[in-house]
């Protein structure tokens, strides 16, 4: 348990109603109103489906004895503290770091943001530390971890109550590292609001989430939140090749390191070799074997090396580990099939992430035949169907269009905004399934002998 007043630390109070007792013992934090119980704090959230402030009666019928929100409700009890903010938003991260005894103060915090890379980054990085001896946490989109248990990950960026928790265990299991992924809903939803970070790192950004943010702009403004809130005692490692890097530092009162494969900067990558089984790399001088394959995994390899560096791990044992380690799931992950078929999988979603990818196996394959499954998420940003279904057909000998979660749309019609994208000709060399367990089928099936086979997206 732990005081109102406690929890209530570095928040904006415009007014407080009702009991003005601030220092009642809160039990529980919650912002659905449903599992309020006895001695809860009610935050009221506005968002896009709903909005908490309809359910602070609720939550006080549940328990609840302190709310705090963006407008006063009508009927005030004279038992219940309400607390009156700008932003409840900004709030709830707040007061989720204070209930937890501000866990991200007490253990060494490193996110990195960008359209992609991410996953592969802070997986990399856990995987690094954990073998140099280190106890670590991870927070991804596939998984999360305190030390070596699994916690499985709902989202990429967990909501303030739980990421502070997992923050927590990570503190009583004695983690002295954190590597998380910073999604840009998350920067906007204010999801990592009463966080430090130790430092952060900007992989890069494309066309992305704009069903979301609505502008380019507004994507960049919410990558750049991370960097506003580093201290002078943190780092910020940006990637000097994404033009935007620059603007992430903009202000940034932190450290400012820069990595790349194209120019001088403070980290530099140069790819020596590459081919199907992976690359020959020189970072920081030193020639290593990886068994990634593709620029952009000789940048997310370059991000980890330069993080290692910068928290202080030494260069050999760095590149030793490195040299180890295999492909992360979803990412570019690589079978050997029958009839000499290689198979990769991978999330790739967006058409930059989609090209990267394409361009990658076309350049490892030594003209090999490449067939890719891929489709569109529903309830997304439709521009990108077309554009994704050119890049198939540029890149590819034969493409498989199929249903990727559709979510509430139907995955014909999304198949259909697909095939807009694609020529006469091109459609000649798809095949257009809806169900994807047969579409990865089909195009096993008609794959000649050494095809590589790319199954992307969901």
């Amino acid at each position: 348990m732990i005081s109102l007043k406690l929890i209530l630390k570095n928040i904006e109070i415009e007014k407080i109603a009702g009991s003005m007792d601030t220092n009642i013992e809160i039990e529980n934090l919650t912002y659905d109103s449903r599992t309020a119980t006895f001695k809860s704090l009610f935050i009221a959230i506005r968002g896009n489906s709903y909005d908490g402030h309809n359910y602070i009666e609720s939550a006080i019928e549940n328990g609840a004895c302190a709310i705090v929100c963006e407008e006063l409700p009508k009927k005030i009890s004279p038992s219940v503290s309400y607390i009156l903010t700008k932003d409840s938003h900004y709030s709830l991260g707040v007061i989720a770091s204070n209930y937890y005894d501000n866990p991200s103060n007490k253990i060494k915090l490193v996110g990195i943001t960008g359209t992609n890379g991410k996953t592969t980054t802070v997986t990399l990085l856990y995987n690094l530390f954990t073998d140099l001896g280190y106890k670590c946490g991870l927070i991804s989109t596939i998984e999360n971890y305190v030390g070596k248990v699994r916690v499985e990950a709902t989202h990429t960026t967990p909501d303030p109550l739980s990421l502070n928790n997992l923050l927590y265990q990570m503190n009583l299991e004695g983690c002295e590292y954190c590597f998380m992924e910073v999604s840009s809903h998350a920067l906007s939803q204010e999801r990592v609001s009463g966080l430090t970070f130790y430092g952060a790192i900007f992989s890069n950004i494309t066309h992305d989430h704009l069903d979301y943010h609505k502008t380019f702009i507004e994507y960049i403004k919410a990558k750049k939140r991370l960097f506003d809130t580093l201290d002078k005692n943190a780092f910020a490692l940006i990637n000097s090749d994404d033009k935007n890097g620059e603007t992430m530092i903009q202000n940034c009162n932190a450290k400012v390191y820069r990595y790349s494969t194209h120019s001088p900067a403070d980290f530099n990558c140069k790819i020596v070799e590459k081919g199907m089984d992976g690359m020959q790399l020189n970072i920081g001088g030193t020639e290593i074997w990886s068994r990634f394959i593709g620029e952009h995994n000789a940048y997310n390899l370059l991000a980890v090396y330069a993080t290692a560096i910068l928290l202080n791990a030494q260069h050999d044992q760095v590149l030793t580990s490195l040299s180890k380690m295999g492909s992360v799931a979803g990412r570019l992950e690589y079978t050997k099939g029958a009839e000499d078929l290689t198979v990769f999988v991978d999330y790739a979603h967006t058409p930059d992430a989609l090209e990267n990818v394409l361009k990658t196996l076309n350049d490892s394959s030594q003209g090999r035949e490449l067939i890719t499954v891929f489709g569109c998420g529903g309830n997304r940003d439709r521009s990108k169907r077309p554009k994704m279904g050119q890049i198939a057909a540029k890149y590819s000998t034969k493409i498989v269009v199929t249903s990727d979660n559709p979510r509430f749309e139907d995955p014909d019609l999304i198949i259909e905004e697909i095939k807009e994208g694609l020529t006469a000709v091109e459609r000649m060399k798809a095949l257009f399934i809806t169900d994807r367990r047969e579409a990865i089928r089909t195009a096993i099936a008609i794959a000649p002998k050494e095809a590589v086979i790319l199954i992307a997206g969901k």
